[in-house]
Protein backbone atom coordinates (compact mmCIF):
# COMPACT_ATOMS: atom_id res chain seq x y z
CA UNK A 1 0.00 0.00 0.00
CA UNK A 2 1.16 3.60 -0.73
CA UNK A 3 2.71 5.45 1.99
CA UNK A 4 3.78 9.12 3.00
CA UNK A 5 7.22 9.49 1.45
CA UNK A 6 6.31 7.23 -1.83
CA UNK A 7 6.01 8.22 -5.36
CA UNK A 8 2.89 7.83 -7.28
CA UNK A 9 3.24 5.50 -9.87
CA UNK A 10 2.32 6.37 -13.33
CA UNK A 11 -0.90 4.96 -14.66
CA UNK A 12 -3.60 6.80 -17.62
CA UNK A 13 -6.69 8.04 -16.04
CA UNK A 14 -9.88 9.71 -17.76
CA UNK A 15 -11.85 13.01 -17.91
CA UNK A 16 -15.00 13.82 -20.01
CA UNK A 17 -13.34 16.89 -22.03
CA UNK A 18 -14.92 19.19 -24.96
CA UNK A 19 -14.63 15.94 -27.79
CA UNK A 20 -15.24 13.18 -25.28
CA UNK A 21 -13.39 10.81 -23.07
CA UNK A 22 -9.68 12.25 -23.11
CA UNK A 23 -6.85 10.30 -21.15
CA UNK A 24 -5.02 11.88 -18.46
CA UNK A 25 -1.45 10.83 -17.25
CA UNK A 26 -1.41 11.17 -12.99
CA UNK A 27 2.59 12.00 -13.67
CA UNK A 28 1.89 15.39 -15.75
CA UNK A 29 -1.13 16.21 -13.33
CA UNK A 30 1.55 15.47 -10.23
CA UNK A 31 4.86 16.87 -12.23
CA UNK A 32 6.04 20.25 -10.44
CA UNK A 33 2.87 20.84 -8.42
CA UNK A 34 0.80 20.29 -5.11
CA UNK A 35 -2.47 18.14 -5.50
CA UNK A 36 -4.36 16.86 -3.49
CA UNK A 37 -6.21 13.67 -4.84
CA UNK A 38 -9.35 11.98 -3.10
CA UNK A 39 -10.91 9.09 -3.87
CA UNK A 40 -14.40 7.10 -2.86
CA UNK A 41 -15.59 3.78 -3.41
CA UNK A 42 -18.49 4.81 -6.39
CA UNK A 43 -19.89 7.85 -8.12
CA UNK A 44 -23.43 8.67 -6.87
CA UNK A 45 -23.14 6.48 -3.69
CA UNK A 46 -25.15 7.59 -0.23
CA UNK A 47 -21.78 9.37 1.78
CA UNK A 48 -19.47 9.86 -1.43
CA UNK A 49 -22.28 12.14 -2.53
CA UNK A 50 -23.78 13.44 0.08
CA UNK A 51 -20.28 13.54 2.59
CA UNK A 52 -17.21 13.18 0.62
CA UNK A 53 -17.69 15.54 -2.23
CA UNK A 54 -19.18 18.17 -0.56
CA UNK A 55 -16.32 18.44 2.04
CA UNK A 56 -14.15 19.57 -1.12
CA UNK A 57 -16.33 21.74 -2.22
CA UNK A 58 -16.37 23.35 1.16
CA UNK A 59 -12.63 23.44 1.64
CA UNK A 60 -11.63 24.47 -1.80
CA UNK A 61 -10.55 27.76 -1.00
CA UNK A 62 -8.58 26.54 2.27
CA UNK A 63 -7.04 24.65 -0.15
CA UNK A 64 -6.02 27.27 -2.67
CA UNK A 65 -4.67 29.21 0.30
CA UNK A 66 -2.13 26.45 0.97
CA UNK A 67 -0.72 26.59 -2.63
CA UNK A 68 -2.81 23.32 -3.31
CA UNK A 69 -2.58 23.81 -7.78
CA UNK A 70 -5.11 20.86 -8.12
CA UNK A 71 -8.38 19.14 -6.20
CA UNK A 72 -9.16 15.92 -8.12
CA UNK A 73 -11.73 13.45 -7.50
CA UNK A 74 -11.18 9.30 -8.41
CA UNK A 75 -13.37 6.75 -8.59
CA UNK A 76 -13.73 3.42 -10.39
CA UNK A 77 -16.15 4.73 -12.73
CA UNK A 78 -16.18 5.04 -16.16
CA UNK A 79 -15.70 8.64 -17.12
CA UNK A 80 -19.19 9.55 -18.45
CA UNK A 81 -20.57 8.48 -14.84
CA UNK A 82 -18.10 11.03 -13.06
CA UNK A 83 -18.93 13.68 -15.34
CA UNK A 84 -22.35 13.36 -14.72
CA UNK A 85 -21.70 12.60 -10.77
CA UNK A 86 -19.86 15.76 -11.37
CA UNK A 87 -22.46 18.07 -12.68
CA UNK A 88 -25.12 16.70 -10.01
CA UNK A 89 -23.00 17.56 -7.28
CA UNK A 90 -21.90 20.48 -9.05
CA UNK A 91 -18.37 19.63 -8.25
CA UNK A 92 -17.40 20.20 -11.58
CA UNK A 93 -18.11 24.11 -11.23
CA UNK A 94 -16.70 24.37 -7.33
CA UNK A 95 -13.35 23.22 -9.27
CA UNK A 96 -12.31 19.69 -7.95
CA UNK A 97 -11.63 17.88 -11.47
CA UNK A 98 -13.54 14.44 -11.46
CA UNK A 99 -11.11 11.35 -12.57
CA UNK A 100 -11.90 8.21 -13.68
CA UNK A 101 -9.89 5.12 -13.17
CA UNK A 102 -11.96 2.89 -15.18
CA UNK A 103 -10.03 -0.08 -14.81
CA UNK A 104 -8.89 0.22 -11.21
CA UNK A 105 -4.85 0.44 -12.21
CA UNK A 106 -3.94 2.95 -10.61
CA UNK A 107 -6.12 2.40 -7.48
CA UNK A 108 -4.58 -1.23 -7.75
CA UNK A 109 -0.98 -0.17 -8.05
CA UNK A 110 -1.34 1.72 -5.13
CA UNK A 111 -2.67 -1.00 -2.99
CA UNK A 112 -6.33 1.14 -1.94
CA UNK A 113 -8.31 -1.58 -4.01
CA UNK A 114 -11.64 -3.70 -2.27
CA UNK A 115 -14.34 -5.50 -3.15
CA UNK A 116 -17.59 -5.63 -1.11
CA UNK A 117 -19.92 -7.65 -2.77
CA UNK A 118 -22.81 -7.87 -1.07
CA UNK A 119 -23.27 -3.87 -2.14
CA UNK A 120 -22.13 -4.67 -5.94
CA UNK A 121 -18.90 -3.06 -5.45
CA UNK A 122 -15.89 -4.95 -7.26
CA UNK A 123 -12.08 -3.73 -7.36
CA UNK A 124 -13.48 -0.27 -6.02
CA UNK A 125 -11.28 2.10 -4.25
CA UNK A 126 -11.26 2.58 -0.55
CA UNK A 127 -11.91 6.02 0.80
CA UNK A 128 -8.95 8.01 1.27
CA UNK A 129 -7.21 11.65 0.46
CA UNK A 130 -3.53 12.46 -0.18
CA UNK A 131 -1.81 15.80 -0.65
CA UNK A 132 0.88 15.04 -3.31
CA UNK A 133 3.67 17.23 -4.01
CA UNK A 134 5.68 17.04 -7.12
CA UNK A 135 4.31 13.11 -7.89
CA UNK A 136 5.28 12.23 -4.11
CA UNK A 137 2.78 11.93 -1.23
CA UNK A 138 3.31 14.07 1.42
CA UNK A 139 -0.11 13.56 3.66
CA UNK A 140 -2.18 10.42 3.51
CA UNK A 141 -5.23 10.05 4.90
CA UNK A 142 -7.08 6.55 5.07
CA UNK A 143 -10.48 5.54 6.41
CA UNK A 144 -10.58 2.35 8.26
CA UNK A 145 -14.04 1.61 7.17
CA UNK A 146 -15.34 3.00 3.67
CA UNK A 147 -18.71 4.00 4.91
CA UNK A 148 -17.02 6.99 7.04
CA UNK A 149 -16.05 10.15 6.07
CA UNK A 150 -13.95 11.93 8.40
CA UNK A 151 -9.79 11.73 8.26
CA UNK A 152 -10.73 11.77 4.09
CA UNK A 153 -13.02 14.79 4.18
CA UNK A 154 -11.45 18.12 2.78
CA UNK A 155 -11.94 19.40 6.53
CA UNK A 156 -9.62 15.70 7.95
CA UNK A 157 -7.18 16.33 5.14
CA UNK A 158 -6.14 19.88 5.58
CA UNK A 159 -5.76 19.29 9.63
CA UNK A 160 -2.92 16.92 8.41
CA UNK A 161 -1.03 19.32 6.80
Amino acid sequence: MISIGDTLPDATLIRMGQEGPEEIRVSEKTKGRKVVIFAVPGAFTGTCSSEHVPSYVRTKDQFDAKGVDEIICLAVNDPFVMSAWGESTKATAAGPTMLSDAASKFTKAIGMDFDAPPVGLFARSKRYAMLVEDGKVTALNLEENPGTCTVSAGEGLLKSI
